[in-house]
């Protein structure tokens, strides 16, 4: 069963690779979606995948790639939308 959610991720998550890092992570887990940086300097991530498919991105969402340093991450279910694959936006 496919469910949506959206997460928000706080700490130095911008200008470090970030959103590359989680649409590698997304691809890999054959979610759908998309991950954009916000104006307050956090990342928004919209994610479509199975249960098990969320618990693995939510692990590599509160890593980050070496450069980040992640210090919190809300989430919240969404409805879900229509996506051809996991991309970055604006």
């Amino acid at each position: 069963m496919q469910i949506a959610r959206r997460y928000l991720v706080h700490g130095r998550v911008q200008g470090v690779g970030y959103r590359y890092f989680v649409q590698y992570a997304a691809n890999s887990l054959g979610m759908k979606g998309w991950v954009r940086n916000l104006d307050d300097g956090s990342v928004e991530v919209y994610a479509i995948g199975s249960q098990a498919e969320h618990d693995q991105l939510s692990g590599h969402l509160r890593k980050g790639p070496s450069m980040a340093d992640v210090r919190g991450m809300e989430l919240q279910e969404a409805a879900l939308e229509k996506h051809s694959g996991f991309r970055i936006t604006n």
